[in-house]
């Protein structure tokens, strides 16, 4: 049995880790060849940029080595995939070898388009990337008051990094003393200020306290850098002096050259994890054109399912388990506070008040993350 794994983020080092462990003895009697095939040498905890762009950790313990996460009877390749040939159960990498497979993942990612956008690369500050984060940082601690303004493209990950990013906003400002200089206006692009119901609910309230202006139905059009203004497709503008972008995401392009998904996304069955039309290829991640959240802890459920489904298909012949759509979201609501979301596709979830000891819990999981990613946790 081969078995490849193609992306080595979140989604894809905990999938094949956890099949390294769970079919051990077959890999070492030769029953099952495990790859894992990446673009990166380096994995990046993405979610640590945002406190890179407040100033709360820096670039460098955002990353490992790959390889140091990895379990040792995974073969791995620093060799990024550029062609599927799934009809011929074989993928095609840059260095122009063929791997071919019996069991195939996909666990690709997602990447940022802000160049859809006229003016969003010129006049917007974003942390989605590590040159992103630290330049916006920057901006923050010589910002000496006046209009902020957040815009959301869509779609994209980390869904609720747009209110992280207030709370984030109003406690940085309320320590350097110029929270009364500071206007901060906050634009979603659906009729309410979440896309999850509940967490809107639970922070229109907090929006309110915090002094924060919101509008709804705000989609990004275009952003005049000249005059600062940022402009919507309905008709809206607000001016700025400095404008914050979440960034609009599309799929990996290797996904959209080989025409396997709209936008980089491949179409996913949403409990057995498998493409449509494959039965021996499962994604997951921001790779799928699932109806849950774009996150590391999605990425993480998912692919407890997909390694025990897999390597049950090695020993008995059929898959055990079923994604249940399960999503958990820390959500930072500023300086030394933070609460949680837990949802799946039939519960939606129930916020608690914000806790000091659920901060802590973030702050130990920022550590932990590496023990998580090898499916240890």
């Amino acid at each position: 049995m081969r078995i490849v794994v193609v992306g080595g983020g979140t989604g894809g080092t905990i999938v094949a880790n956890n099949l390294a462990r769970r079919l051990t003895s077959e890999i070492r009697a030769r029953k099952v060849r495990l790859t894992l095939l990446s673009a990166s040498d380096r994995h990046m905890y993405q979610p640590g940029l945002l406190y890179v762009a407040f100033g709360q950790m820096m670039p460098d313990e955002l990353y490992r080595d790959q390889a140091s996460l990895l379990e040792p009877n995974i073969n791995f390749y620093v060799d990024p995939v550029e062609a599927f040939e799934l009809d011929k159960n074989q993928v095609r990498t840059k260095s122009g070898k063929v791997h071919e497979y019996d069991m195939l993942v996909i666990a690709t990612g997602s990447r940022i388009v802000p160049e859809t956008i006229p003016g969003l690369i010129e006049g917007a500050e974003t942390f989605y990337t590590e040159a992103g984060a630290i330049k916006m940082f920057k901006r923050l601690r010589e910002f000496p008051g006046g209009k902020i303004a957040i815009v959301v493209g869509v779609p994209h990950k980390c869904p609720i990094a747009p209110v992280e990013v207030v709370f984030a906003l109003h406690d940085f400002f309320k320590a350097r003393g110029i929270r009364d200089k500071v206007q901060i206006k906050y634009h979603y692009p659906i009729g309410r200020i979440h896309t999850i119901e509940n967490v809107a609910k639970w922070a229109k309230p907090e929006f309110e306290r915090m002094g924060i202006e919101y509008e709804t139905l705000f989609n990004v059009k275009e952003v005049d850098v000249e005059h600062r203004i940022v402009k919507s497709e309905e008709g809206t503008e607000t001016k700025y002096d400095m404008l914050i972008a979440i960034p609009p995401h599309k799929g990996m392009e290797v996904v959209e050259n080989n025409k396997l998904g709209s936008g980089g996304w491949i179409p996913t069955d949403r409990h057995k994890l498998s493409m449509e039309g494959y039965d021996n290829v499962y994604v997951l991640g921001d790779t799928t054109n699932l109806p849950v959240s774009k996150t590391g802890s999605a990425a993480h459920f998912e692919a407890e399912v997909i390694a025990e489904n897999i390597a049950s298909i090695v020993k008995i012949g059929i898959p055990v388990r079923d994604y249940d759509g399960k999503v958990y979201c820390f959500i930072e609501t500023g300086h030394d506070s933070a609460t949680y979301a837990m949802f799946n596709y039939a519960n939606p979830p129930d916020l608690k008040q914000p806790n000091k000891s659920m901060h802590w819990f973030k702050m130990s999981y920022n550590k932990m993350y590496w023990t998580s990613v090898r499916g240890l946790l």
